[in-house]
């Protein structure tokens, strides 16, 4: 049975809807033998470890905890789901102090039980400001935390390939930055759709403007709109990408989306946030972001209610002030 690596990956919050998912990816992807499962909440934590072992694969020894040391030491690579769901009529912000909170916790568990893990995938909303909380408390270079974000690109690619009736495939390069919420910046310039440019098609026949900014309204509202179908928050999806995410970081394929990232470059300082990224077993490589005045503009608009939040967080008191960061975690 071949794997890609054979070191210990983690699953936190694997009692949940996208934990669950995440570890059966993760094993039908074929990661890694060794597979650990942590949750608080024990008789569903061992429901889905029962299940998983039932299915009947073959080389993967799975271990389940709501034991934190048991869990934490040792791991190579961590995926963190473990948060509270968003429900009905609740935006990713309005999760922030509770998931704040699990988020300073499990930083602080990564610093104390797993200090040289390779690299932490966070995707429990808002996931730019518990990923910004969980790179500070962990100690862990910028290059090892990753958000996940790509699910906006995929839902403008999604919405795109639905409208023009064509293969997702011929959607090329659809892309969102900054934040992970209702202030996200949609770019048009970056994406051919069956070859050619989308900037060119917004305002012809074949795609008006009002319909493209209706388009970029559905993909913001993506999240919001699979709850009111299925009456619970989005779960194969951010499963999927995020255990792309992981495999890419343990040398699999290359993820070329973009992920959630610590930016403080000049122009965006001490958040994170979605940008034009690479990872692969070096972590995560930044790319410059490239895009019309337009849309740089609602990127700088997205990247100060980024700073909003993360300064909601300092007076919560979750987060010291900016200046003290490097006393927590000397990479910043």
């Amino acid at each position: 049975m071949e794997f890609l690596t054979n070191d210990k990956l983690l699953i936190v919050g694997a009692a949940g809807m996208i934990g669950s998912n995440m570890a059966q990816t993760a094993i039908m992807m074929k990661l890694t033998p060794n597979i650990c499962l942590y949750d608080p909440y024990a008789p569903a934590l061992e429901g889905v470890a029962e299940e998983l072992r039932q299915c009947g694969f073959e080389g993967v020894n799975i271990t389940a905890t709501s034991d934190v040391k048991e869990a934490f030491t040792g791991a190579d690579y961590i995926v963190s789901s473990g948060g509270a769901a968003r429900k009905a009529g609740m935006t990713r912000e309005d999760l922030l102090k509770g998931n704040a909170l699990i988020a300073e916790e499990f930083g602080k568990n990564v610093k104390e039980y797993c200090p040289n893990v390779k690299h932490v995938v966070v995707i429990f909303n808002p996931a730019d400001i518990t990923g910004l909380i969980t790179l500070i408390y962990s100690g862990l270079k910028p290059s090892q935390v990753s958000t996940l974000a790509a699910l906006d690109s995929t839902r403008l690619r999604n919405e795109l390939a639905k409208y023009f009736h064509i293969s997702p495939d011929e959607v090329v390069n659809s892309r969102t930055y900054g934040g992970h919420g209702e202030q996200m910046a949609v770019f048009a310039s970056t994406t051919k759709v069956a070859g050619q440019p989308l900037s060119e098609i917004i305002g012809t026949k074949a795609l008006p403007e009002q319909e493209w900014e209706e388009m970029k309204q559905r993909v913001i509202q993506g999240g919001k709109h699979i709850i009111d179908l299925r009456g619970r928050s989005s779960f194969q999806s951010p499963a999927y990408l995020s255990i792309e995410m992981i495999a890419a970081a343990m040398g699999g394929k290359p993820f070329t989306w973009p992920v959630g990232t610590y930016v403080n470059n000049g122009q965006f300082n001490h958040v994170m946030m979605a940008m034009e990224t690479t990872v692969d077993k070096n972590g995560v490589t930044v790319h410059p972001v490239k895009g019309t005045p337009e849309e740089v503009k609602e990127l700088e608009q997205s990247y100060h209610h980024l700073c909003t939040l993360r300064d909601e967080v300092i007076e919560m008191g979750v987060l010291p002030a900016i200046s003290d960061w490097n006393k927590l975690n000397p990479n910043l």
